[in-house]
């Protein structure tokens, strides 16, 4: 029985030995990982050393045995206490980033009010913008010069729903009347032909054509003549429209 004792004393201490050669390199080494079970290692050797001195075979089996669980009980702590830190490190960096991008929302959201409202200030004035396009003796065709601005024109109308254009052409007093009320609405129509191209609904576009019944030009006047042979786009404030046209 003293022998027997001796050796489950022997066991113990080589555990208790081998536990605390393993605790020591697991906490000393607690963000290194991917190394495979190092303190089970130690431990194993440590209670096996200790065990072997103390009670003989036994006593190196039994000490080898839990010096390699304890040190692998170790190890797994180590293990998990280093994948915490890892996923903590990972929440507060993309707390941060959220906290940037609703940061970067808050100012987006600031410049489309300042621009919606600036949108609002210009739709009061509406009815206060016109835009002429001139037109060469007997042509419908639209000057090159001013296609960039009639297509910016569209693209500002196309993004206001509650607003409309009022497209009216004009002919100088020379031909028949029948003639120049057609010919001011092909003009009008070139028009509108270059606001849809850049956007705008063609429900919201009205055509009206005068010929040269609105001229006040002295007879031979060229220059006057130049002025008449136009087509103006006024923007209105109007929750729909129709197309019209005087023939």
């Amino acid at each position: 029985m003293t022998t027997f004792a001796s050796t489950i004393r022997a066991c113990v201490l080589g555990v208790a030995l081998a536990g605390a050669a393993a605790a020591w390199p697991a906490y000393a080494c607690a963000e290194e990982r991917g190394e495979g079970s190092k303190q089970s290692d130690i431990g194993a050797v440590t209670g096996l050393a200790v065990g072997a001195a103390a009670a003989g075979p036994l006593g190196a089996v039994l000490g080898a045995a839990a010096g390699a669980l304890l040190g692998d009980h170790y190890h797994r702590q180590a293990q998990a206490k280093a994948a915490l830190a890892a996923d903590l490190d990972q929440s507060e960096a993309e707390r941060a980033r959220l906290t940037k991008s609703v940061a970067q929302l808050d100012g987006t959201l600031a410049e489309a009010r300042i621009a919606r409202t600036q949108l609002d200030e210009t739709v009061q004035h509406t009815d206060e913008l016109t835009f002429d396009v001139a037109f060469r003796t007997n042509d419908d065709s639209i000057p090159a010069a001013r296609v960039p601005p009639l297509l910016k024109l569209g693209a500002l109308l196309a993004s206001m729903p509650q607003a409309r254009a009022r497209i009216a052409g004009y002919a100088d007093p020379r031909g028949s009347d029948a003639y120049n009320d057609e010919l001011s609405l092909r003009r009008a129509q070139a028009v509108a032909a270059v606001l849809m191209s850049a956007g705008m609904p063609g429900e919201r576009i009205l055509i009206e054509a005068h010929g040269k019944t609105e001229s006040t030009s002295a007879t031979g006047d060229l220059d006057a003549y130049a002025l008449d042979r136009r087509a103006t786009v006024r923007l209105e404030l109007q929750a729909s429209g129709q197309v019209a046209r005087r023939d």
